[in-house]
């Protein structure tokens, strides 16, 4: 009996024990739930996840799609101003959503502009070698092109007749300077004239002045006189053969240094306003892969391209180690300095001395340029240089923290005392790498959302407030409401319509004209064919209206008629001639009442219309046939009333 007793103790203890433990967690379960009801966690409303327009003081399905109702509950966020857009967020949902929030600070961004170009000779630097008389070449002693050649290095023999004659002229000039031994002064001065003049003459036809020292020292002409090249680099172009016989200008060969190059970028016109004059270039080449190359601005083009849209901007690329090579595909990147307001400040070459003709030249100290000749005048008054005295240190926030939709651009801010998020909508400057720059809507210091701010965006649009996507918001009182006026019964979810038609102000109605009895029929048979995908339907439809409004005094309704059906090519156009008409049409019935006879229904769809808004329609029959979406969307909307 005693083990019995004892074995007894040993179970029932611990089970009584378990027992105590689940009542104390269904007591603290149960105050759980308690706390649950409060007032920010009451039901405001029940909507559709797929169509927040929707709603409804129950649970149900919805009317349009026909999924599961979701409850809304109320945030009790609100502020004393109600033009601000402002959700609240509990400890718990503040987590779930995974908000991240940064200060919106102010720090100078570099807005870098990536360009593509080929790289080319340097056009200062190119020096071709022509015949200076005709003749004929008789031997060429650079043959091929790529041949890299000294300054003073021989090219060409050429046999030329007339420097024959000129090297004879020169010969008996110096001969009769030798026999006046005594004479005239006269005379030995018009000798010693005539003696220059043979020089310079053959100075002037091409010949060195050694060559035209050698001639009066051996008092003999030569058949053939060489060419020496007149500039160092390589031979880029061979425009002759030995035997060729050349007249003056015949250009024999195209000499190039290669020590400096140009590099010719393209640049869209949208990036004009972040390039200047002076600026560093960075350039990368796939010939020689992991090698950066840098290089300065030294010519924009002052016309934009009229096929691409583009403007040639100039870099002068020093090349002295001769790695890059005249036709390369570069790419090029530049980093411009953005301050506010969208000012690029550049004080590169502050206070240099730059040539007017030739922006390559650069010097400290004022002086002349070394290729014109012309003076060197300051970067600044050539507006080289941008003042940085006025300059303002920028609002910046990170790319991910607005929320685009191609004409606006929406932040949500964080009140730093309290789990408050407030829409904004700001003015965003240029981007920059990772940041924007932001023209108005913020201040420094305010808390801006980089994560979450979609759930936070889609929350608002569940609760039928101003949104990303949404900026008028939903007004709604309750029920399935697209419109002015409700169309379902509170509480139902069913999708059955109301009859408003005896609710209607009648007798504040006109009736409505016999003539546009006809064109009322045209219209719904227009909405029909729409509805059917059918556009030989749709002409027909568009052809009795503008038949049944002939006659009419209502202009406005004349105009929205398309003049010629035939241009109605697809349903895509006629569903745009449909929507402008239907507006302009219903706005016009809207003034009269219908005869019992003409059974009508006035149906909305919060996705048709002119940028997807919304529009309302007639349409004979009570389910909804969407014209505007026709097959693919073709219970899309809801009935409004009973015409």
């Amino acid at each position: 009996m005693n083990k019995i007793l004892s074995f007894l103790l040993v179970v029932l203890i611990p089970l009584v024990g378990v027992a105590q433990e689940h009542d104390q967690s269904a007591h603290e379960g149960h105050l759980a739930s308690a706390s649950d009801h409060s007032p920010e966690h009451e039901i405001d409303f029940w909507t559709c996840s797929m169509h927040p327009q929707i709603k409804l003081p129950g649970s149900g399905k919805c009317p349009i799609c026909g999924m599961d109702l979701i409850p809304v509950y109320k945030d009790g966020d609100s502020t004393d101003d109600p033009s601000k857009v402002t959700l609240k967020l509990s400890p718990t949902a503040e987590k779930l959503s995974e908000v991240l929030t940064t200060p919106v600070v102010r720090q100078t961004v570099l807005k870098e502009v990536r360009m593509v170009g080929m790289l080319d000779y340097d056009e200062t630097r190119l020096t071709h070698i022509t015949a200076w008389v005709p003749g004929r070449i008789d031997r060429m002693f650079v043959d091929y092109t790529g041949v890299t050649v000294n300054k003073g290095d021989h090219m060409v023999e050429l046999y030329s007749p007339e420097l024959i004659s000129a090297q004879e002229e020169l010969i008996q000039a110096a001969k009769s300077l030798k026999r006046l031994s005594a004479g005239s002064t006269l005379v030995r001065k018009s000798t010693e004239q005539a003696l220059i003049s043979a020089r310079e003459k053959l100075t002037l036809l091409g010949l060195t002045e050694a060559q035209v020292k050698g001639i009066e020292r051996r008092g003999s002409a030569t058949d053939d006189v060489t060419i020496y090249a007149p500039a160092s680099g390589v031979v880029v172009e061979r425009n002759a053969t030995e035997g060729m016989y050349v007249q003056t200008g015949t250009r024999v060969y195209s000499i190039a240094d290669l020590s400096t190059l140009w590099l010719h970028l393209d640049a869209y016109e949208t990036d004009l306003p972040w390039i200047r004059y002076g600026q560093d270039v960075e350039f990368t080449t796939q010939a020689i892969p992991g090698k950066v190359f840098h290089g300065s601005i030294s010519f924009i083009s002052p016309v934009v391209n009229q096929m691409t849209r583009t403007t040639q901007v100039r870099v002068n690329v020093k090349n002295s180690e001769g790695a890059l090579k005249p036709g390369l595909f570069v790419n090029g990147v530049v980093k411009a300095k953005v301050y506010g307001e969208g000012k690029i400040i550049d004080t590169s070459l502050k206070g240099k001395y730059i040539g007017p003709m030739h922006p390559e030249i650069v010097r400290d100290d004022p002086g002349t340029c070394p290729i014109c000749g012309m003076d060197l005048v300051q970067a600044e008054q050539l507006g080289y240089v941008t003042d940085d005295s006025r300059a303002i240190i920028p609002l910046t926030i990170p790319v991910s923290a607005p929320l685009l939709t191609g004409r606006r651009a929406v932040v949500y801010v964080k009140h730093p005392e309290k789990s408050v998020y407030e829409m904004r909508e700001v003015v965003l400057g240029p981007r920059s790498g990772d940041h924007y720059i932001v023209e108005s809507g913020l201040q420094e210091g305010e808390l801006v959302v980089i994560a979450g701010a979609f759930k936070i965006d889609a929350d608002l649009q569940i609760k039928g407030k101003k949104s990303m996507m949404n900026p008028e918001g939903i007004k709604q009182t309750g029920g399935h409401q697209h419109g002015d006026s409700g169309g379902m019964k509170d509480g139902a979810s069913t999708g059955k319509m109301e009859d408003h038609s005896k609710h209607l102000p009648a007798k504040n109605l006109k009736p409505l004209p016999e003539k546009l009895i006809s064109t009322v029929e045209a219209y719904l048979k227009l909405t029909e064919a729409l509805a059917a995908d059918d556009l030989t339907g749709a002409k027909r439809a568009f052809a009795n209206i503008k038949e049944s409004l002939k006659g009419s005094d209502i202009h406005t309704l004349h105009e929205l008629v398309p003049d010629e059906t035939s241009k109605l090519e697809d349903l895509e156009l006629t569903r745009i001639a449909f929507g402008k008409f239907s507006s302009g049409f219903l706005e016009e019935l809207s003034n009269y009442r219908l005869p019992k006879t003409l059974k009508a229904f006035k149906a909305y769809c919060p996705m048709a219309g002119e940028d997807g808004k919304g529009a309302f329609w007639l349409q004979s029959g009570k389910e909804v046939r969407n014209p505007y979406f026709g097959s693919s969307m073709l219970s899309c909307g809801e009935l409004q009333e009973a015409m």
